[in-house]
């Protein structure tokens, strides 16, 4: 019975504070109206920045941006350098390059109270600008009775260049006060590329791998600060 009253007299006691609660909340968000941040996140792939250490065929960045439009829509892009060494069954080359791809960002996530997170969809324009360098490849012999001929022409076929679209799906996640950690998925489609004399190209810088010729995907890791530039009542 003890406790009972208690009980009792707690929840009574906590529905009369909640009016006054209440309105002091209602007061403080008259004076203070929620805002949203506006301005610019700048950062780095960290995928590309690791994989040039570990990886010695491998050297290339990536610097990622958005900004803020409105409250769902970021004009975004990314601009990086790639060079990369592939060596297949039949063929060893090395692609060597820069792009640019520009677009939009829609964030599907509501957020809540001062929170900046995002998952997002958006699209992308791809622009490559490129050289690629034959170092090697084998004649292909289907009898088995020899050893497979290496050629070494070591010849480079430079000012290549390609177009491509994006579809990117991602989600940005903020550690510490403008502070983020992203991670992307991209499906590519190539839109038009120039191709070397009897070769192909089997590697775009920013496209990545070529897939029956026309098709692509990548992804990212990317840790990005936000500049605020200026504040926007919700």
């Amino acid at each position: 019975m003890k406790y009972t009253s208690k009980f009792i007299f707690s929840i009574v006691l906590m529905l009369a504070i909640m009016p006054a609660f209440s309105q002091e909340q209602k007061t403080d968000t008259v004076q203070k109206p929620k805002t949203d941040k506006y301005g610019i996140r700048v950062g780095a792939d960290l995928y590309r920045f690791a994989r040039s250490f570990y990886d010695h065929d491998f050297q290339g960045f990536e610097i990622v941006a958005d900004y803020r439009l409105t409250k769902k829509i970021y004009a975004a892009g990314e601009i990086g350098n790639t060079k990369i060494t592939v060596n297949d069954d039949q063929l060893n080359f090395t692609t060597n390059g820069s792009y640019i791809k520009l677009g939009f960002d829609y964030n599907a996530y509501e957020n809540w109270l001062d929170m900046q997170n995002m998952i997002y969809i958006g699209f992308r324009y791809g622009f490559s600008s490129y050289s690629q360098t034959l170092n090697s490849y084998k004649i292909y012999d289907d009898s088995g009775y020899f050893e497979q001929t290496v050629v070494y022409p070591n010849q480079e076929y430079s000012g290549l260049s390609a177009h491509w679209l994006e579809f990117v799906g991602g989600i940005k996640a903020e550690l510490f006060n403008n502070l983020y950690l992203g991670f992307s998925v991209r499906l590519k489609a190539l839109i038009t590329d120039k191709k070397p004399d009897n070769f192909d190209n089997l590697y775009i810088p920013g496209f990545n791998r070529t897939y029956d010729g026309s098709f692509g995907a990548g992804f990212n890791y990317t840790l990005s600060y936000t500049i605020p530039l200026y504040k926007r009542a919700k």
